[in-house]
């Protein structure tokens, strides 16, 4: 099978293991989130390795090898993204699978098991009409000060959600229409939803506009944007009226 159906294929199965770990009942709160994080990162990282051994591999839950650092081809990984949904048993989680090209993100595959779906780069989709009134995904428990003065200034809504990768596939499926996060996150947070999001059509970038660059030896990232399209222009150009002292601060 080629990349994409690769990362699908991979998407799809660890969100079905995932699903299996929780109903079984054998763990709960945050041993669950352990338990399905290691199980899921075991079979990706298993397959990954057998089936594309020339590539480099970025887990979050593997060891970090730098010899990743000179390969062209990365896969980038995240079993599970929101581990804390998952554990209290919402739908608002993802499993990440993308391969970095050259730094970019260019082929993934995002899991919604709680949601019975995986979105990915092969299969894009129209986009649906957005709403006049902008909803901008944020996080549910701790919004970003950027995040709400943006969303003030454009006259939007805020949409509190769990995961970085199901806020991401909310704009991609039309349920907002933009993702704006300014409170750091790592690689694997954010390369599949972003080759997802790039593959549907929609803006994808740090919020000063510069391109999202992927496999560099420090894997944080401080921050994105991922939008559709006729947002993006209005929405970077709010972030730079931000004072510098308070960007970045919760």
């Amino acid at each position: 099978m080629n990349d994409a159906e690769l990362a699908a294929h991979l998407a799809a199965d660890a969100g079905r293991i995932l699903l299996e770990v929780r109903e079984s009942g054998r763990h709960h709160g945050k041993d669950l989130g352990r338990a399905g994080d290691a199980e899921a990162n075991a079979v990706l990282v298993a397959a990954l390795r057998e089936l594309r051994p020339d590539d480099g591999l970025l887990s979050e839950e593997e060891k970090d090898n730098p010899l990743r650092l000179n390969k062209e081809r990365v896969w980038i990984v995240d079993p599970v993204d929101g581990t804390r949904e998952y554990g209290e048993g919402r739908t608002d989680w993802a499993v990440h699978v993308a391969l970095a090209v050259g730094g970019l993100a260019e082929v993934g595959a995002v899991a919604l098991p709680g949601l019975g779906m995986v979105l990915r780069t092969d299969r894009p989709q129209p986009l649906a009409q957005g709403a006049e009134r902008p909803r901008m995904v944020v996080s549910r428990t701790r919004p970003a000060r950027e995040a709400v003065a943006v969303c003030e200034a454009i006259g939007g809504e805020l949409v509190p959600m769990g995961s970085a990768g199901a806020k991401a596939m909310a704009v991609v499926r039309g349920e907002a229409e933009i993702y704006l996060h300014t409170g750091g996150q790592y690689e694997w947070d954010s390369c599949a939803p972003v080759a997802v999001a790039r593959a549907h059509g929609l803006h994808c970038s740090r919020v000063d506009g510069s391109p999202l660059v992927y496999n560099r030896a420090d894997t944080y990232m401080p921050d994105l944007l991922v939008c559709r399209p006729e947002w993006s222009a209005r929405v970077l150009d709010e972030v730079r009226r931000i004072p510098l002292g308070n960007f970045g601060q919760e």
